[in-house]
């Protein structure tokens, strides 16, 4: 029973973080299907639901076909990140060192995109760090992107 108790928690905590939402910029053909969805790349973009002022890009691979139509293809572990300051930004009081800010099942089964939010207070940094695994497998792609916390507009 400490197992499953732990698993729930694992997932209330995972579902917490995924109550970002992204909103998708647009998409680019990569190949064309005669029958369902095309392959394509598309751009999200994804506001720190913490820290007003920062928005994350994401391009990933998107699978088409009959299988990507109907959202049982598996997307391939294919993405990049882009994190920049777009506004004024006023750290929290509490702010984690380690936080995932975002998450999405990219599959039907265990396979998921993860962006985690470092904080360097050395050198007054955001870190922002996308994972795309299965969860029952290691060596995780995965791509950086920070964010130097600086005055805005004279701010």
């Amino acid at each position: 029973m400490p197992h499953f108790r732990s698993l729930s928690l694992l997932a209330l905590a995972l579902t917490a973080s995924a109550s970002v939402t992204a909103e998708e910029i647009q998409c680019a053909t990569t190949t064309w299907k005669l029958i369902g969805a095309n392959h394509r790349v598309c751009v999200n973009a994804y506001d720190d639901p913490k820290i007003p002022g920062v928005t994350c890009h994401v391009s990933q691979a998107r699978t088409g076909g009959i299988k990507g139509s109907f959202g049982l293809a598996e997307d391939p572990s294919q993405f990049s990140l882009a994190c920049r300051q777009i506004g004024p930004i006023t750290l929290p009081a509490k702010l984690a060192d380690d936080e995932v800010v975002f998450s999405e099942d990219t599959s039907l089964l265990f396979k998921e995109t993860k962006i985690h939010r470092f904080y360097d207070r050395k050198r007054n940094v955001l870190v922002y760090l996308a994972i795309s695994r299965k969860i029952i497998e290691g060596a995780p792609a995965n791509a950086i992107s920070t964010v130097p916390i600086q005055p805005w507009g004279g701010n």
